[in-house]
């Protein structure tokens, strides 16, 4: 009972020395939530997990509290900080930067950073966010001036990489690492607004006229090429008409020449047969008779032997023409066995000559 009013007593000492000790005109905002919830001095202490609370002993750095149960000296040590070092989320204000091109835009964005030593976050640096969000600002602004607009939206992923590295730089000795930054709105003036629509209406328009004239060109080349195979087809299609064509009539003449042989040759069989003169005199009167009946009919111009009613002469006259013909023929037939016969009775002759 005793232990448990003398801690309590003790307690009371140390929050009302520690109120006295921080005056009212000197604390931020961060610092003054800080100090309205440090811990007492209660001899026994259970520190939460992902906490860093820094003890001082007569004012000076004692130590740090690891997370568990933790045992403190009345009076003499006091609990100065109580850092988190879980990952901390800091809203960046929107402010205005100038492009390379001299364009104001009205950017804001979203840091995320872990404290990795809180002796340094808690000594190293008054106010540890205060500090890391006007060094994000400054860094922003600085690497926007070093782009154009049109880099800045599509670089956004190289400009937050460069704007971390920059923070990590200078915040190395606050015992802060920057995890990343993510830039959340870019607002630019009305008119570039309205001039950058109009830009991509008309990079749109020109696309669009750039593919009409892309495909009536494809167009173009295709009916051309179209036309091209069907006049090869057709020239391939006459040529083969042509060859067919040909080949036909030499088959015709051929078929011609072998029925007009055949028919001389079963003609001239007739002929020699018992009869065979009358036969042809009958054919030859026939023939005649015929040809005076078509005079006439196709032309106006008629040549006429001189005893054309005398149909007996012709025929007379045309047999003895046949039996001249044919008593010319077994002579030719007659002559030629002769000289065959000559030729191979001289051929051994001339080879023995040319053996001697």
């Amino acid at each position: 009972m005793m232990l448990r009013t003398l801690l309590c007593r003790t307690g009371g000492a140390l929050l009302q020395t520690s109120q006295r000790t921080v005056p009212r005109l000197w604390v931020t905002p961060a610092q003054q939530r800080w100090a309205s919830s440090l811990p007492m001095n209660t001899v026994v202490l259970f520190v939460p997990q992902q906490e860093a609370w820094v003890v001082e002993r007569m004012g000076r750095f004692h130590r740090i509290l690891e997370p568990g149960l933790n045992f403190l000296i009345p009076i003499l040590d006091r609990i100065r900080y109580v850092q988190s070092l879980k990952e901390i989320v800091i809203d960046v204000p929107e402010q205005s930067a100038v492009s390379l091109d001299n364009v104001t835009l009205q950017i804001d964005g979203v840091l995320y950073l872990r404290i990795l030593d809180p002796f340094k976050a808690s000594y190293g640096v008054e106010d540890p966010e205060y500090a890391v969000t006007q060094l994000a600002q400054t860094t922003m602004r600085s690497e926007l001036g070093k782009l154009t607009l049109d880099k800045v939206f599509r670089e956004r992923e190289s400009l937050n990489s460069n704007i971390v590295h920059s923070i990590n730089q200078a915040s190395d000795d606050w015992g802060i690492r920057c995890l990343r930054y993510e830039i959340k709105d870019i607002h630019v003036p009305p008119r570039v607004k309205e001039s950058m629509q109009m830009q991509v209406e008309a990079e749109r328009k020109k696309r669009a006229t750039v593919l009409e004239s892309e495909g009536t060109r494809e167009s173009a080349i295709n009916v051309a090429e179209g036309h091209k195979q069907a006049q090869i087809l057709a020239s391939e299609g006459q040529k083969e008409e042509q060859i067919n064509r040909a080949a036909g009539e030499a088959q015709a003449v051929l078929a011609k020449a072998e029925a007009k042989s055949k028919a001389i040759r079963l003609l001239s069989d007739a002929l020699a047969e018992q009869n065979g003169n009358a036969a042809a005199s009958l054919s030859v009167a026939e023939q005649y008779v015929s040809a005076f009946s078509k005079l006439a009919k196709e032309s106006n111009t008629v040549l006429l032997p001189s005893n054309t009613g005398d149909i007996s002469g012709m025929v007379t006259q045309a047999m003895t023409i046949y039996s001249t013909l044919a008593k010319q023929s077994p002579k030719r037939e007659s002559v030629t066995p002769e000289t065959e016969e000559e030729k191979k009775s001289e051929e051994p002759a001339s080879q023995s000559a040319s053996a001697q």
